[in-house]
């Protein structure tokens, strides 16, 4: 089987762009043009070379609980979000050979990038305080119960043992339109604090109506706090 090239293989490419790389991005940056390889082998290119609005997740790791349980109502609405020109792109801090066991649950690129290249670079963080959160812990039992039922009891809701990258990642939102510019950011502040879908509909509907500033100059919508 071909070797699929790794996220650190791209890296020469992602450094040939300016970008605000190696901090938080905010929104009006313009996001480099990224060609990206998912374990499906298919090529993925941010932003979308069909002209659609790209929403960049930077998830935690394969298996991961909390992850689960958001991705299941992205999945449960996803012709809805496709409908509005949105393309799913979620990247996970693990290899393609752990995210290859939930590839068929997803109808969406997942990109493998173990080496935290891309997080690094769009200031995506890790902190103990990830999982230290109410909400971050009964994510954790909720998504571990909805994909195991009743054997989460002996398994626990913490995923894999040993997770690569570890478990102390935090996610991040990016709405990145056609042109490149970045219309809407979200970096988590806990391990479940991510946009819901209808919050990235209203993103999206918002970045879609350009408003006009006093000089009659269009600008870009900013996004909702």
């Amino acid at each position: 089987m071909t070797k699929l090239p790794s996220y650190a293989e791209q890296r020469d490419q992602m450094d040939a762009h300016a970008a605000t790389f190696g901090k938080k991005a905010r929104v009006g940056d313009v996001f480099p043009t990224l060609e990206l390889t998912a374990i499906s082998g298919q090529l993925v290119t941010v932003p979308d070379s069909a002209g659609d609005v790209v929403h960049l997740q930077l998830r935690r790791f394969a298996g991961c609980p909390i992850c689960n349980l958001h991705l299941r109502s992205i999945v449960a609405r996803h012709d809805e979000i496709r409908s509005r020109g949105i393309h799913e792109v979620v990247v996970f801090h693990s290899t393609a050979a752990e995210l290859a066991k939930h590839e068929a649950e997803l109808p969406f690129p997942l990109i493998a990038d173990p080496e935290r290249e891309l997080y690094e670079r769009l200031g995506v963080e890790r902190r103990v305080s990830s999982l230290l959160r109410l909400r971050a812990l009964r994510a954790a039992f909720a998504g571990e119960a909805a994909v195991f039922g009743k054997r989460s009891t002996k398994r626990g809701a913490l995923g894999p043992v040993r997770p690569t990258g570890g478990r102390l990642g935090l996610p991040a939102d990016f709405l990145i339109a056609a042109d490149g510019r970045i219309t809407a950011v979200k970096y988590g502040r806990h391990a479940y604090d991510q946009w819901t879908v209808d919050e990235l509909l209203d993103h999206a509907r918002s970045a879609s109506a350009p408003r006009t500033d006093p000089n009659g100059v269009r600008a870009v919508s900013p996004a909702r706090p």
